[in-house]
């Protein structure tokens, strides 16, 4: 007999949702409520518990299990090169301006975050044009984060099958990758500058002076308080003259925050001038 479950109660939705949004900030509404739905239960058939009540005192008891459960309620759809005009941004405005601030300074590494890093592909995009375009004298480093464990072990491992590169423009790919069976292996060097982190976006994340975050398709899973605290977050961990993108449907417009809109020839981002 195959195990049927309702439809989350009203009563379990809540008790879910307020755990989720106490532990990252997520927030499930009615309007996203099936996907938790759905989620849970595929999670529930997976460990053959037939209860409710039994998985959630296992996830309050058990820190693991609750990690297993955020994982599985916040995946992001990502690719490589995903939305063009913010990287042609990044290498036509932003890195110029970013270098012309490291000429006063003396300062010769660039730093970017890619904050909800999914599997991998953002970060490896930009360390490929990073690589492609400072000039010599300069390095790079990039910091990939995630909630999802399941994702950065994808984005650690560096191997994406043929059709994962799909949008790689053709001048990358020698940059980025060597071709092996099934699919490309992101190079030792592109790896050896892209770090992946756990980390929680509610959480200070312990980084100083980034030139650029991108955090793209994130936010849209958070509520407006919740929102303002990572926006904060980023704001103390930047440069004082550096950029955020968010995703290209997402806006800060009407929010209380102290990023300054930015409109350039390819893209809108937001910058910090401190």
């Amino acid at each position: 007999m195959g195990l049927m479950l309702d439809t989350l109660s009203d009563v379990d939705f809540e008790k879910f949702r307020k755990i989720i949004y106490d532990e990252s900030g997520i927030t499930f509404s009615e309007s996203n409520r099936p996907i938790l739905d759905s989620r849970i239960k595929e999670i529930l058939r997976e460990k053959k518990i037939e209860n409710l009540s039994e998985y959630y005192d296992l996830i309050l008891k058990d820190k693991e299990e609750l990690k297993k459960m955020l994982d599985s309620v916040t995946t992001n759809l990502t690719r490589f090169f995903r939305n063009q005009p913010h990287f042609d941004a990044l290498i036509n405005y932003v890195i110029p301006h970013v270098l012309e601030e490291k000429k006063k300074t003396g300062d010769r590494t660039v730093r970017i975050w890619s904050a909800g890093c999914s599997t991998g592909e953002e970060p490896y995009t930009i360390a490929m044009i990073l690589k492609k375009i400072l000039p010599s004298g300069y390095s790079y480093s990039v910091t990939a984060s995630d909630i999802s464990l399941k994702s950065l072990m994808v984005g650690q491992r560096g191997f994406y099958a043929d059709n994962k590169i799909d949008g790689v423009p053709p001048d990358y790919i020698p940059i980025g990758f060597n071709k092996v069976e099934g699919g490309y292996q992101v190079t030792p060097d592109i790896m050896s500058k892209v770090k992946f982190d756990y980390h929680n976006l509610q959480h200070a994340p312990g980084m100083k002076n980034l030139d650029v975050v991108f955090c793209r398709n994130v936010m849209i899973y958070f509520d407006e308080p919740a929102q303002l605290v990572v926006l904060d977050n980023f704001w103390n961990s930047m440069a004082s003259h550096s950029y955020l993108f968010i995703g290209h449907s997402e806006s800060l417009f009407g929010m209380k925050t102290k990023f300054e809109f930015l409109k350039t020839d390819w893209a809108c981002l937001y910058q910090k001038n401190a």
